[in-house]
Order: C-alpha cells, then structure tokens, then sequence
C-alpha cells in the first residue's frame, strides 16, 4: 500500500514557526530532510511524494513545507530564514544531524545550512539550485529565466492554466509528466494560502522572494560529502551554475541528467532515488 499524504501528515511548533512535514520511515534511522522548491503551490509532499516512500525503506524521512509555503506560517521577505527554520525544525523533532536534499530554492537553503550550521548537516544533496542572488556568469543581462518568469506569472494568476504552464516548463518531457492532475492540485495548494502568495510577490519586487543567500567564498570550508544533481534541459536555473557550486566544494561530486529539467526528482524519480540512497549511505 503507497504512503498517503494523510497517513504522513505532521504539524510541529519550531521555535518561531508552526510548520507542516510529512514524515515516513523509521525515527531511529539517519535523517533525510527533503527541501522543495519556490514554487506557487509547492510543498514537501508535492515537489516529493514520488521519492518519499523509496527512501523511506532506509532512512527517517522528512519533508517539510518551508515557511511561506503549504500549510506551514506565513513570512514576509524580511522574516524568512529557511536555514534557521531548519535548524529549529531539528530541534523540535529532537534530531541532532540530518542529510539536506533541496531542490531549487530548497538547495539555495541546504548550501546555507552546511555554511552556517556545518555540524548539523551530514550529506548535502542539490537539484537545481542558483550560485547567487544575481549570477552573472551565465546570465549577463541579469534578466529572468524562461522559468522563472512563468513562475511569477503564476504566481501573481494562480489558476490551472498557469499551473499548466508551469509544469511544462520545469519538465522536459511535458507529456508525461506536466499532468492535469499535478496543474490542478498546484494551483489548490496556491490559492488555498492566498498570504503565501502576497508575500512572494511583496519579496520579489523588493529585490527577490530570498533575501539571504549562502556566500560562493564560503563553499570552499564545506567538508561534509556534497551531491550535485542538475538537469541539462533545465529551463529555470541553468546548469552550469552546478559546475559553479562544483568548483567551489571541495568534497563534491555532479550529476548531469540529459533530458531532464528542474525536476530531476520527479522525472528520473528511480535513479534519483537510488543516486541519494547509494550517496548517504555509503559517504
């Protein structure tokens, strides 16, 4: 019998937030924390419900919804630190270390949990994360991606059709994956939290949703083992800034996926799931 979202559901006050996870496996294995992405309408169940069992089998699996997001509190731009939270999140659930996998604006976080807070960070696992707040190595005019400029879009009109939209983009192959059924319940997940969605925009045009990010000149004292994994065909942060990140960690290793795009966890959900179970376990 699959896992259900309500089966895992969990609630927990963590210090300055009350926030949601959804939590599998066995609490006395390592700690496996999945971090979605800065979409409208992501949540830990939707950007990992097709990862979360698989690892469940070897590791205490936990996703959070990131404050801001799902049915964790609300946060402004100012208030939001993601790292923090996670750190609290530990805490609250009594876990001295976890591994990190964050995808997008999740893998921004574990960079910065494994700078800030290095002794709670055992592995580090990224999909799809930027190198910086403004990279320009990649981007000289210092414009939007395909990508995100959808998911603002989507942001500020929330409806199935601009879920649609969303999907195809950060999927390479649209057909199978971009589902109506997967457009339909982002955009529930959205408008269900129409603060969320306020303060995404107020942030964004501030100068970004992420006010803190990790620093690059950082990244070379990070000595836990560090998996990048990154889509060829990714439409929303380009891979190359993994080959950024790659240059700057010392104990790291990439993975590049052809035909894949911001999603390496939901379109090569088996390889990804073997990729972290082989990495955690075995480093």
């Amino acid at each position: 019998m699959a896992l259900t979202f309500e089966e895992t559901s969990r609630t927990v006050n963590a210090g300055e937030w009350t926030i949601h996870y959804n939590e599998a496996g066995d609490p006395s294995a390592p700690a496996v924390v999945l971090l979605h992405g800065s979409g409208p309408g992501a949540t830990g169940w939707s950007n990992f419900k097709t990862n979360i069992e698989a690892l469940a089998e070897h590791f205490h699996v936990i996703a959070p919804d990131m404050p801001g997001w799902g049915r964790s509190d609300a946060v402004t731009r100012d208030e939001m630190d993601h790292a923090k939270a996670a750190v609290q999140l530990l805490d609250a659930l009594g876990i001295d270390k976890a591994a990190f996998v964050g995808n997008s604006m999740g893998g921004i976080t574990t960079l910065r949990l494994v700078t800030e807070y290095p002794e709670r960070v055992s592995h580090v696992i990224t999909m799809g994360p930027g190198s910086g707040p403004q990279p320009k190595l990649f981007s000289p005019a210092g414009g939007l991606s395909e990508g995100m400029k959808t998911l603002v879009a989507a942001y500020r009109a929330p409806s199935v059709e601009s879920m649609t939209r969303l999907t195809e983009v950060m999927t390479y192959d649209s057909t199978r994956f971009a589902t109506p059924e997967l457009a339909a319940e982002r955009a529930g997940n959205a408008m269900a939290h129409p603060e969320h969605l306020a303060n995404y925009l107020d942030g964004f045009a501030k100068g970004g949703p992420i006010a803190k990010w990790f620093r690059l000149d950082d990244l070379p004292t990070v000595q836990v083992p560090t998996l990048l994994i990154h889509g060829r065909d990714d439409r929303v942060v380009h891979y190359e800034n993994t080959l950024l990140l790659l240059a700057h960690i010392p104990n790291s290793r990439a993975v590049l996926l052809n035909q894949c795009g911001h999603w390496a966890q939901v379109e090569h959900a088996e390889e990804f799931n073997r990729l972290v179970i082989d990495f955690v376990t075995n480093n």
